[in-house]
């Protein structure tokens, strides 16, 4: 699978981003698309999930009413809408793939590129 993520940029603190990732070339072990992020220093984490054929979604607690997921079968993206942004949100995001529903970066298969999401105060 290859993932081409985009829509990062600097953002006021409160207000919105939306993250694209581009999806081609699915296998059978990508059954699960997600966004993490990764800030300086810390770890990566999990953000959000989708089963790509179920449309069942799984979020971090810390976005919960905040972030949104999407999965467009038809034009092959996962989004990741952003709402009411913090300075602590600020990290570089990821799209991944995993076999299975998954809230460690080791369980993810593929990885995209990140794209930087920066919120100021």
């Amino acid at each position: 699978v290859q993932l081409q993520a985009s829509g990062g940029g600097l953002v006021q603190a409160g207000g919105s981003l939306r993250l694209s990732c581009a999806v081609s070339g699915l296998t059978t072990s990508d059954n699960v698309m997600n966004w993490f992020r990764q800030a300086p220093g810390e770890e990566r984490e999990f953000v959000a999930g989708v089963v790509w054929r179920e449309g069942k979604k799984r979020y971090a607690d810390f976005v919960k009413d905040r972030f949104t997921i999407f999965r467009d079968s038809a034009k092959m993206t996962v989004d990741l809408q952003m709402n009411n942004l913090k300075p602590e949100d600020s990290a570089v995001y990821f799209c991944a793939s995993s076999s299975r529903v998954v809230t460690l970066a080791a369980g993810a298969v593929s990885w995209g590129q990140g794209t930087q999401v920066t919120v100021s105060s």
